[in-house]
């Protein structure tokens, strides 16, 4: 996700016609799709492990929020009413989803915009709130403390698995990027024309007109990006973070059954990969032009 809104960014900046704006975004790709994964998650790994002062001296930017070459800790909810707060909030996702699908029908049969982002809002902080209500337990906040040499509560980011998301995040942007930006170069010129005589401003020109007709050329090769994201994870047990990789390693080296330990992690990522490809070809299926 956040891969995806960085690589729609930088996108679309390469297309700006602030010269600043899109020399950095193709400085930005040249750079970081050209330099190996690799040697991008060892250097988040040694920036934050090597450069970020220890607990005792951790920068503490927002009260309860703590940063180290221990990792992010930040306060964290806890009580018995957490699985009912977690439950409402789902269900929030899902009527928002639900509300999306149908504001679009009703755009197209009335012409009337629904206010989904309002809706949405209130959703995700009303049913929540209600899950707490109606579950009657307690729910406290969890602030992390320093306790001798460590902090202890609340949430932990580790270094690993920041360095690994900085990493992927960062590395992954590029190619999304760069298919964002041949997306849109793909949709003819008249179409901005013809929105522009319509009298819609350049950023509406894009959001409404331009994107969802550069979707049906983005998506097929957006697959094969989420898909080597996928994969590059395994990435991951060259930094410490102990994924499934590790966890197998670890296996093996008391089992000693390589074999097996191989065999299940491809079919963990076969089936995540198959998973990711069919929904992916059912997106571009569904948004694909229907010839008559």
């Amino acid at each position: 996700m956040a891969a995806t809104v960085l690589g729609v960014l930088i996108g679309v900046g390469r297309l700006s016609r602030n010269w600043l704006v899109a020399r950095l975004a193709s400085i930005y790709v040249e750079v970081m799709r050209n330099v190996p994964l690799l040697l991008q998650l060892f250097f988040w790994y040694a920036l934050i492990t090597e450069n970020m002062p220890g607990p005792r001296q951790a920068h503490n930017p927002l009260p309860g929020v703590f940063i180290s070459n221990r990792g992010l800790k930040v306060p964290g909810l806890e009580g018995a009413s957490l699985d009912w707060v977690l439950a409402g909030l789902g269900l929030a996702i899902v009527a928002i989803l639900l509300l999306g699908h149908w504001g679009r029908k009703r755009q197209e049969a009335t012409g009337h915009v629904f206010p989904l982002g309002r809706a949405a809002i209130g959703l995700l902080i009303c049913l929540p709130v209600i899950g707490w209500l109606v579950s009657g337990a307690s729910l406290t906040l969890d602030v992390p403390e320093l306790k001798g040499f460590n902090f202890t509560g609340g949430l932990t980011l580790t270094p690993e698995f920041a360095a690994l998301l900085l990493g992927l995040v960062i590395y992954t942007a590029a190619f999304i990027a760069e298919v964002v930006r041949s997306g849109i170069q793909a949709v003819n010129n008249g179409q901005w024309e013809a929105a522009g005589a319509l009298g819609l401003r350049r950023k509406q020109v894009l959001r409404l007109v331009v994107l969802p007709q550069a979707l049906r050329v983005i998506i097929p090769p957006m697959t094969s990006q989420y898909l080597n994201l996928l994969k590059n994870s395994s990435l991951a047990v060259a930094i410490g973070y102990p994924d499934i990789v590790s966890v197998v390693n670890t296996t093996l080296n008391q089992t000693g059954q390589a074999i097996e330990g191989i065999l299940i992690i491809m079919g963990a990522y076969l089936t995540v990969s198959l998973s990711i490809s069919i929904f992916m070809n059912w997106y571009n299926k569904r948004i694909a032009l229907v010839e008559r």
